[in-house]
């Protein structure tokens, strides 16, 4: 019988093997499962599982042999279950001493009423230890007829009395019942004589008898009666029930197996894509706490590299298979939501759920509902709260059963932690079963947190490798020690040789500091700016002895030319200088494609340092066996306590380190303030809602009007009562009350034109205006909205549809302005290039030839302009270019940018474009703009030919590495998800095994949701609907 289909696994209970007692059956009641002993009780319908058990549960794949050790099917009153009886009985007698009693077993059940042993239970505990039949019970057994056993039974019946017959002749009247402990010891009686054993052995229980003889008749035709084989096939029929119910009851059962009440299959997985053999201490504690197996909200907290990311994945996965719930995994930053869906792609295909990407340009608002599979949104902070919105307002919330949440203290980082604070309020609002689960750094005021989360908190310090931290002042190395008086302790001094001119070079002695570990371990030194990153990357090389060139030359020398197809033969003279010695630098500088490349190369040890900024600490986990802070400051701003751990953090790398090192460098002016860095408590996390005037406030309240679930000042407030600015408006509502803080959002929004409030019997009515609606679905910035929609409907009236510029225009992010510094020169030059259509254009929205022409010319320019419109059109020139030539390198060249800020403008551009297309589909008055933007769009998130976007849509592959794969014949999506891993990794240098696998594995999961939804809309087509007229 096929169980598979439904991931319900069957577990074995084996009286030969294994008391009941260890092993308490899923069907087996939950009082006597738990046996009293202090275990607090679940919820309704829930079952859980824990591997801390001391006999974990043992469950066979649903390809191995169903009668196998089975000693009844549901407790019904099988024959094994009757053989099973029959031994306890006989055990009971021999225990007793009653060895004379010829007790009549034609019943097969043990004695009732006065004689019956205190607290005996049948199903529980009935057999202690492993046995076999004695002689006695086989008499016993012989005398109750067989008649209603199966045909093959019968004939193993008889062959049984034989062998008994036979064995009795030979051994004389003598019988022996030991009682053996799982560890092979008795328990009563003597010893057994090792000369016995043999014998022992040979001995076979009448079950495993009765299953070898079963399985070998099934494939021969007994000469038996018509009736025995009627009977057989009803009792084959009600097996056949019995297995169905309990496929029914696993289905809605939420623990399905023994690793943390997931099949043993995931288990298998883990090992098998990640290498997971087991987990550490804590995160089987975690897992275990009985708010986990409840369902209530969690707050978890642990040092960096510590393995957080691995207890939620167990939580999603139980989730998705066990409860058949969406979920949705919320990431602070692109490539972090990118490299998870890679990650999480190939236990999708295996498991059959859905993982879909929601970053950037992509996502689908509302997602497709889906109705026979589950999904994984894994997604920025910015469009999860778009995605919980949609969630909301088609009535789906509660299709979502996990919500979580990384970098949970990210609520108190400005604009985005205001965010999160939204969406995480709206869920606990809306629906009550959506449980939340939040990854945070150490807090001070994590109380603050389990207050607005309404959830428990687990703290633990464990890192797997253990870091040592130290400072370093002049050469000499201090300990951190915060016991000690001036929280340092002498630990040792420098051992390397300075010549004057290094001196002067690097006074710092970086030098003799990476040379102690590279190139055999690894290290990042963190740089207070990019240019330092460059140049501290560019001085190591310069005194590294020319061995380091020949370590891995063959993989660096790869790697170059890796980076200069994806500069379209352009590399950085810095890399190309640093790259041969196996160093780099890591920063926002780099393009994507070469971040990537980057790296992947320092993960596989190619590369064995990287001169970093600290949003590396803060993204993709690249550990080291060394990190060095080249200063305790980021720009002019010293570091803050969280800022420095978890840049510490990154020191040590779990399997392969046996220590990790931090070595923060100091001058004699900043020793005060090290101190207090380094023993300081951690930071608090404080609500970010009332920031700049009260803007996510003003974002919350429009929100919550248009999606109905406040119409009123008081539903408003009653809202804001479950937000963490609730929980801290002693603090933070100083100047104002939360409730005039409330009133005068609501009034400012009327002022905008973004709600109107209409009068009725129970006062006035709060109501979102298609200005607000389309504000709100589109995510749009409140100081932005206004000037959108103006600048929108001007474009509307002479929209120049014979070059993209003018819609380029339109979708150049407002915040990018800021950072907009024309030269005036190549501004004239660029402009002079434009046709005639396009430079009337830009003269329509505020930017005519002549005031660029002056500005060039260093003249005065006595007309007013409007200087944000001028460094707009600056930007949307620089993102033409880039749609033309789709080289980022020449680009960059031509308008004197850093390659990195042009790749930030294009992303930037692209996110807000499908920003722009979600605002226009909420006004009728812009439909001409939708099916445009919803191309542009497209072409801004790849930017390359159009033969390459299917490839560049699979998660991780860039420009360079489509270029590969379509000139290999890969060509589609289609021959991308049937590509066999070795064939690719052979076929494509540079592409490891592993990185095949992943790419695989996306493809396959992108044609699976392209599929489902294209199947989805046939079904809804094919449905007849339900309002139908009927006769």
């Amino acid at each position: 019988m096929n169980v598979g289909r439904l991931d319900v696994k069957i577990k074995r209970v084996c009286s030969r093997k294994r008391s009941r007692d260890g092993l308490k059956t899923r069907l087996t009641p939950v009082p006597k499962r738990r046996g009293g002993v202090g275990t607090p009780p679940c919820p309704a319908g829930r079952r859980t599982s824990s591997i801390m058990a001391d006999t974990p549960a043992v469950y066979c794949s649903d390809s191995e042999d169903l009668f196998g050790d089975y000693d009844s099917i549901l407790e019904d009153s099988s024959v094994l279950a009757k053989l099973d009886d029959a031994e306890q009985d006989e055990r009971w007698r021999a225990a007793r001493g009653d060895a004379a009693d010829e007790r009549d077993f034609t019943a097969l059940r043990p004695p009732k009423g006065p004689d019956r042993r205190p607290g005996e239970d049948v199903l529980t505990d009935s057999i202690l230890t492993d046995s076999v039949l004695t002689d006695s019970i086989l008499d016993a057994l012989a005398d109750e007829p067989f008649e209603e056993l199966p045909a093959s039974q019968l004939q193993f019946q008889e062959e049984v009395e034989g062998k008994v017959k036979r064995s009795r002749l030979q051994a004389g009247d003598k019988t022996s019942t030991p009682f053996r402990s799982p560890r092979g010891t008795s328990e009563s009686g003597p010893e057994p004589n090792p000369e016995d054993e043999p014998k022992s052995r040979a001995r076979r229980s009448v079950a495993e008898q009765l299953k070898r003889t079963m399985l070998g008749n099934a494939a021969a035709t007994p000469a038996v009666s018509r009736t025995a084989v009627m009977k057989e096939a009803v009792v084959s029929e009600e097996i056949s029930v019995a297995m169905r119910a309990m496929e029914t009851v696993s289905a809605v059962t939420p623990d399905l197996g023994p690793f943390f009440g997931l099949p043993s299959r995931v288990k298998d997985l883990m090992y098998k894509l990640r290498g997971i053999n087991s987990l550490y201490d804590w995160q089987e504690t975690c897992l275990n706490l009985d708010c986990v197996q409840q369902r209530r909200n969690l707050i978890y907290s642990l040092p960096t590299s510590g393995g957080k990311t691995l207890v939620a994945e167990i939580l999603i996965l139980r989730e998705l298979l066990c409860r058949r719930k969406d979920c949705l995994f919320v990431l602070p930053y692109i490539s972090l939501v990118q490299e998870k869906v890679r990650g999480l792609a190939s236990f999708g295909l295996e498991l059959d759920f859905m993982v879909e990407e929601y970053a950037g340009s992509k996502g689908r608002f509302p997602p497709v509902k889906r109705s026979n599979k589950r999904s994984l949104y894994v997604a920025t902070i910015e469009k999860a709260h778009g995605l919980i919105n949609s969630l909301i307002e088609i009535g789906r919330l509660g299709d979502l059963g996990l919500l979580v949440v990384d970098e949970l203290h990210m609520l108190g980082d400005g604009s985005r932690g205001a965010v999160i604070e939204m969406t995480l309020a709206k869920v606990q609002y809306v629906s009550e079963t959506t449980q939340i689960i939040g990854m945070s750094a150490t807090l001070g005021n994590i109380k603050d947190l389990q207050t607005f989360l309404r959830a428990e908190n687990y703290t633990n310090d464990f890192r797997p490798v253990e870091l040592k931290e130290y400072v370093k002042l002049k050469d000499t190395i201090y300990e951190v020690n915060p016991k000690e008086e001036d929280c340092f302790r002498f630990s040792r001094l420098l051992n390397y040789k300075y010549s004057s001119a290094m001196q002067k070079i690097d006074p710092d002695h970086i030098i003799a500091l990476v040379t102690e570990v590279i190139p055999t371990h690894s290290c990042l030194v963190f740089c207070p700016t990019k240019k330092n990153c460059e140049n501290v990357a560019g001085m190591i090389c310069k005194y590294l002895k020319k061995d380091f060139l020949q370590h891995r030359e063959a993989e660096k020398a790869a790697l170059l030319r890796d980076l200069r197809d994806s500069g379209s033969g352009s590399v950085c003279p810095v890399l190309r200088r640093t790259v041969p010695f196996g160093l780099a630098y890591h920063h926002s500088g780099l393009t994507t494609e070469e971040r990537k490349l980057v790296e992947e190369a320092y993960s596989s040890g190619v590369l064995c340092l990287l001169a970093c900024t600290s949003t590396l600490a803060a993204g993709i986990n690249l550990p080291a066996r060394r990190v060095i802070l080249r200063s305790p400051y980021l720009a002019a701003d010293f570091l803050k306590r969280s800022q420095y751990k978890q840049m510490v953090g990154r020191a040590g790398r779990a399997g392969i380190d046996s220590v990790g090192e931090s070595i923060l460098i100091l001058q004699d002016k900043d020793r005060t303030l090290a101190q207090t860095l380094v023993s300081a408590p951690m930071e608090n996390c404080y609500s970010n809602l009332l920031l700049d005037d009260g803007k996510g406030l003003l974002s919350l309240i429009l929100s919550l009007i248009g999606l109905n679930m406040t119409s009123s000042l008081d539903q408003v407030q009653d809202f804001l009562r479950g937000t963490l600015l609730s929980v801290q408006q002693q603090q933070l509502c100083v100047r104002r009350s939360l409730q005039e803080a409330v009133h005068q959002s609501v009034e400012l929004l009327k002022e905008k034109q973004l709600v109107t409030a209409a009068d009725d019997c129970r006062g006035p009515t709060l109501r979102v205006t298609q200005l607000g609606r389309a504000t709100y679905k589109g995510s749009v910035d409140l100081t932005y909205s206004d000037l959108l929609y103006k600048d929108l409907s001007k474009g509307l009236e002479g929209l120049l549809l014979n070059s993209c510029l003018h819609l380029v225009y339109l979708v150049t992010p407002y915040d990018m302005i800021p950072q907009s510094q024309p030269d005036w020169m190549i501004y004239y030059r660029q402009f002079t290039l434009l046709s005639a259509a396009e430079q009337k254009m830009s003269a329509a929205v505020g930017v005519p030839e002549s005031f660029v022409a002056r500005k060039a010319a260093g003249q005065t320019v006595k007309k007013t302009v409007n200087l944000q419109v001028v460094r707009r059109m600056y930007l949307a020139l620089v993102l033409i270019s880039l749609l033309k030539e789709t080289n980022i390198w020449s680009v960059a060249d031509r308008f004197q940018l850093s390659r990195g800020f042009v790749q930030t403008l294009l992303s930037s551009s692209a996110a807000f474009c499908s920003c722009v297309l979600h605002f226009t589909e909420e006004l009728e008055e812009f439909w001409p703009l939708r099916a445009l933007l919803t191309e542009m769009t497209r072409r801004l998130s790849y930017c390359v030919k159009a033969e390459l976007i299917p490839l560049m849509e699979v998660a991780g592959v860039m420009e360079s590495r489509a270029k590969q794969l379509f000139n290999a014949g890969y060509k589609t999506l289609t021959h991308l998800a049937n590509a066999d891993p070795a064939v690719l990794s052979k076929t494509i240098e540079n592409l490891y095994g592993k990185q095949a696998n992943l790419i695989v594995a996306s493809a396959k999961m992108l044609v699976n949701e392209k599929a489902a939804v294209l199947q989805e809309e046939v079904d809804e087509l094919l449905l007849p609907p339900a309002d139908l007229p009927q006769l």
